[in-house]
C-alpha cells in the first residue's frame, strides 16, 4: 500500500515536471475572445483550450480602444483591496510573487495592453501609485511589449495580449504554496476581511 502511494506520488511529481507551452491570443475589449493552444511532453499532446466563436479577433477590432462600463460600480470591493495594498508587507510579498513568476516563465514574442479603471479619480489614483511603478519596470524589460495605463475617467478595463510561454507546472505550484503559506499575505487578507465588516 505505502508503495503503491510512494509511486504515484513520484509519478505525479515526474508529470508536473514536464514543461507546458502555451500559445494564447487573448483580447477583452467590447466582449472577450481568446484563443489558447497548449502543448505537453514536447509536443505529444497538443489541445485548444477555450477557444471563442471565432477562434481569434476579427482584423478589423484589433487596436481599436473601448471601453466597458459594467451596470452598477461595486466601491466596497475596491475598498477592500486597496486595505490590503496599503499595507507595505503584503505589498512587498506580492511583488516578490509577481517577480518569481515571471523570472520562471519562459517567454517568447509576448504583448500585453492593458487599461484600467475604477471609475472614481481618487480610487484609480490609489491603485496607480502602486501599480505604476510596477508598470514602469515590466515597460523596460527586454522579454516581452508590455503596456498598463490608468483611466481616471471612466470605469474601464481594456485587454490585449498575445504570445507564447513555456512553464514549469511543478515549479508553478511550489511558488504559489510559499505565498499562500507567507504570514504577510495573511495578514493582507485578514485587513480585507476587517474592512469588509
Amino acid at each position: 500500500m505505502l508503495t503503491g502511494v510512494v509511486a504515484f506520488l513520484l509519478m505525479l511529481v515526474a508529470l508536473l515536471a514536464v514543461p507546458l507551452t502555451l500559445t494564447f491570443r487573448v483580447s477583452w475589449q467590447q466582449e472577450f475572445r481568446n484563443d489558447i493552444r497548449l502543448h505537453w511532453a514536447f509536443g505529444l499532446v497538443r489541445v485548444r483550450l477555450s477557444p471563442s466563436q471565432d477562434g481569434a479577433p476579427a482584423p478589423e477590432d484589433e487596436g481599436r480602444e473601448q471601453k466597458i462600463k459594467p451596470a452598477g460600480r461595486s466601491p466596497g470591493k475596491q475598498l477592500h483591496v486597496l486595505a490590503a495594498i496599503r499595507q507595505r508587507r503584503f505589498r512587498r510579498r506580492i511583488a516578490r510573487y509577481i517577480g518569481a513568476m515571471w523570472r520562471a516563465v519562459h517567454k517568447k514574442d509576448v504583448s500585453l495592453r492593458v487599461r484600467v479603471g475604477l471609475g472614481d479619480p481618487a480610487d484609480t489614483g490609489q491603485l496607480w501609485a502602486i501599480v505604476g511603478p510596477v508598470a514602469g519596470l515590466l515597460a523596460s524589460v527586454r522579454e516581452a511589449s508590455i503596456s498598463i495605463e490608468p483611466e481616471f475617467i471612466d470605469t474601464t478595463l481594456e485587454l490585449d495580449s498575445s504570445g507564447r510561454i513555456r512553464i514549469v507546472p511543478l515549479q508553478m505550484i511550489y511558488l504559489s504554496a510559499a505565498l499562500f503559506l507567507s504570514p504577510s499575505f495573511w495578514q493582507g487578507i485578514r485587513r480585507m476581511r476587517r474592512v469588509e465588516q
